[in-house]
């Protein structure tokens, strides 16, 4: 088995095992976009969900830099995101070089390219026919995906799609919603977490993302519940080694 079989076959023996148990679906959908960019050889991926007025928000990233999550921000208003996202069509190949994608999102691919990224691609998250959300990719080089890797990416979304709402059996509209802005939900208390404990401990938030994720994994407990137990009291955030996390509880994460 090749490097890239065995690293697939890994995707889908962790998604199985997210189907069995419970699990934190923040630090798996983490980690799921960094396997994005290990198997499809692209620079940055992000996962994005729409909330209940259909604005798309970060759930996931390959890493945990403030550019990048700026970038994924500013399709709040533009960029080929929301455009897939009310499609429901992949949007593959965009040349963020080009003049009249310039034109169509201007502030979006002055910051992609701001960043290094000249290419990107945009797969939805489907489920029943239904878009909840996208998976983007970045490259820093030019040039189409293959069209195995666009099918892969598909696949890969459609992954992150049933581990988003494997939690429970989801019958109707409204209790899609509900789950859906409970992981939104998860996803802004972590953020708010990070950023008040990367100013306490004076480190990046990259860094502060890849201690929270450590010690969550040392002490099996999920990453959400303890960045609510931060945030309202019932968890001293000193008892946290204030450290920069070891590279491999840090994985793909990049400087």
């Amino acid at each position: 088995m090749t490097t890239r079989e065995q690293q697939v076959t890994e995707v889908f023996v962790e998604v199985a095992d997210s189907l069995v148990a419970d699990f934190d679906v923040i630090d798996f959908l983490q980690k799921l976009s960094v396997r994005c960019v290990e198997l499809l050889d692209v620079a940055a991926v992000g996962i994005l969900l729409a909330d209940k007025d259909d604005v798309l928000h970060v759930l996931a990233a390959s890493d945990e830099h403030t550019r990048l999550l700026e970038l994924f921000a500013l399709q709040y208003n533009e960029g080929p995101c929301i455009e897939c996202y009310r499609s429901g069509q992949a949007r593959t190949d965009i040349d963020l070089t080009n003049p009249q994608v310039t034109v169509n999102w201007p502030q979006f691919t002055s910051s992609a390219r701001g960043t290094g990224f000249v290419n990107t691609d945009v797969l939805p998250l489907r489920l029943r026919g239904r878009v909840i959300g996208t998976l983007a990719l970045f490259h820093t080089v030019p040039g189409p995906l293959s069209p195995e890797d666009l099918t892969l990416a598909q696949a890969l979304a459609d992954v992150a799609t049933i581990a988003i709402l494997q939690q429970r059996t989801l019958s109707h509209a409204e209790a899609e919603r509900d789950q859906l802005q409970y992981a939104l939900t998860n996803r802004i208390i972590i953020e708010q977490v990070k950023g008040v404990l990367a100013e306490r401990w004076h480190l990046s938030v990259d860094e502060t993302f890849g201690t929270l994720r450590a010690y969550a994994r040392a002490h099996n407990l999920k990453l959400s519940q303890l960045a609510r137990d931060i945030t309202e009291g019932r968890f001293d955030s000193r008892q946290i080694r204030a450290t920069p996390a070891p590279s491999s509880a840090r994985e793909g994460q990049r400087p």
